[in-house]
């Protein structure tokens, strides 16, 4: 898959909530996954580790009230997309978060992951 496929699959599993599918199809199993510094999984390494730390989020949330996600910009083997989300979290309550997530793409796999947002 070119960078573009990749990036066109990525946001159409996550706008349908199948962000593990997305992991599992399009990760490659030495993925590096990057959190903003100084949180819990700032570096996530392993397609295993990366499916962890998604359960570990949706264990985190009681309701996912919406999430948006922009189109891709694509250049070279990278791409990068915007997200918010409004998302009610079991022990901090109802957050809107706006981030972007910049993904780098090696022989049909995303390889980089790393994502910007205020705390």
């Amino acid at each position: 898959m070119s960078t573009q496929e990749v990036a066109q699959k990525l946001v159409q599993l996550c706008r349908e909530g199948k962000n593990v599918d997305a992991v599992n199809e399009l990760y490659a199993d030495n993925i590096i996954s990057l959190e903003h510094p100084g949180t819990p999984m700032e570096r996530t390494e392993g397609k295993e580790g990366v499916l962890g730390k998604n359960y570990q989020w949706y264990e985190s949330v009681s309701d996912v009230h919406s999430v948006e996600i922009s189109d891709p910009v694509i250049t070279g083997n990278f791409f990068a997309v915007a997200m918010d989300m409004d998302v009610t979290y079991k022990k901090s309550g109802r957050m809107q978060m706006s981030e972007i997530a910049v993904y780098q793409v090696k022989d049909g796999k995303v390889v980089f992951e790393q994502f910007h947002y205020s705390m």
